[in-house]
């Protein structure tokens, strides 16, 4: 448009150089008829762009929402469980980085499970009591590249020092899992990686073990 604009200028300088002896009726006429042409130019530009930026709105509008904290799609949760979740998600972001749970003393137990992952303990967690923010279990979905993704929490309290199930998070919808197999409740808490069936679901039908 800039471009447009200069080269009319141009142009009419030009004109102007070589109609020196024109009246000056003639050249007024002259000057106005390229100032018309150039705000119908302007008026045209912005009408294209007011058009441009009125269907990228709308398409704006229409597009899904990716949300990047599956615990805000969570639904029927009460705002302090939400609130709990929330927490638990803070307390391990740096379990992002494999590296830093490792550091940190959880270790790979050797449990792999389809539509939830490979389970890393922190033994030093592992009491009669329940701390949101201090899972004993993280569960990492593991991808072909080597790479490893974080994908829930998972709470474990020893059926020996607990005979019921621990009053867990806010509400009822955390259901407890009492394995005699590991001689544990066991909870988990799909606050990385939307679980489709429930937060508190054991399984995620969307994780896949490499």
């Amino acid at each position: 448009m800039k471009r447009s604009f200069t080269s009319a200028l141009h142009c009419d300088r030009q004109s102007f150089a070589k109609n020196q002896t024109l009246d000056r009726n003639r050249l007024a006429a002259l000057f106005y008829g390229t100032i018309a042409v150039i705000g119908l130019f302007l008026a045209g530009c912005k009408k294209e762009v007011n058009t441009t930026g009125n269907e990228l709105q709308s398409t704006n509008e229409n597009a899904p929402v990716i949300e990047t904290n599956p615990v805000n799609n969570y639904t029927g949760l009460s705002a302090q469980t939400t609130w709990e979740l929330q927490q638990a998600r803070s307390a391990t972001a740096r379990y992002l980085n494999i590296s830093n749970a490792i550091a940190d003393g959880y270790a790979d137990i050797s449990v792999v499970v389809p539509n939830m992952g490979h389970h890393y303990l922190k033994a030093a967690n592992v009491d009669a009591t329940f701390d949101v923010r201090k899972p004993e279990v993280l569960v990492y979905n593991h991808h072909e590249d080597g790479s490893f993704d974080l994908v829930a929490v998972e709470y474990a309290i020893p059926l020996n020092l607990s005979a019921n199930a621990p009053a867990g998070f806010t509400g009822s919808a955390d259901v407890w899992d009492h394995n005699t197999g590991f001689g544990l409740w066991l909870l988990h808490a799909w606050v990385w990686s939307f679980n489709p069936n429930g937060v508190f679901n054991p399984t995620n039908p969307t994780v896949h073990v490499d």
